[in-house]
C-alpha cells in the first residue's frame, strides 16, 4: 500500500508541473504491481480544489470522480483533534494540518512509502516514492 498525497496528485493532472513525467511514470508502476493508494478525504478535497484553482472544474471534476478506485480513510473527530496537536508539537509553519493528519494515517496503517513530491514526509521518516 503505498500513501497518495496531492503533490502527486497535482504533478500528474498538470502536464507544465516540473514533476509531471515523474508522476505519470510512477503511477503506471503503482497500477501496473497492483498496489493500492491510500488517502484521506482531507488529501480529497485539498486536491480537487487546487485542480479546480488552477486548471479548472472539468479537471477537479475526473479527479473527483476517479478517486473512488483509492482507499480512503475518512477523518473523524478524533483524528482531526491529533493532527492539530501533532501541528501544534511540530510548531513549524509550512507543514499543513492535512500533512500531519497523512503522517497519522500513514503511521495508523503502517505505510511507509508516499507517493508525493512534498519533502515534510521524508522528513518524518517516510520513503518518498
Amino acid at each position: 500500500m503505498i500513501f497518495l498525497d496531492t503533490s502527486a496528485v497535482y504533478a500528474w493532472t498538470d502536464s507544465r508541473d516540473p514533476g509531471h513525467q515523474a508522476a505519470v511514470r510512477r503511477l503506471r508502476e503503482i497500477l501496473n504491481r497492483g498496489e493500492q493508494l491510500l488517502t484521506h478525504n482531507y488529501v480529497l478535497l485539498e486536491s480537487v480544489s487546487l485542480l479546480q484553482a488552477r486548471l479548472g472544474l472539468s479537471a477537479a471534476e475526473k479527479f473527483a470522480k476517479d478517486s473512488a478506485a483509492f482507499m480512503i480513510e475518512w477523518v473523524d473527530k478524533d483524528l482531526h483533534a491529533a493532527g492539530i496537536r501533532e501541528m501544534e508539537r511540530s510548531g513549524k509553519r509550512r507543514v499543513s494540518l492535512v500533512d500531519h493528519i497523512s503522517f497519522l494515517v500513514m503511521k495508523r496503517r503502517n505505510v511507509t512509502t508516499a507517493f508525493a513530491f512534498d519533502p515534510d514526509f521524508k522528513a518524518q521518516g517516510f520513503r518518498l516514492l
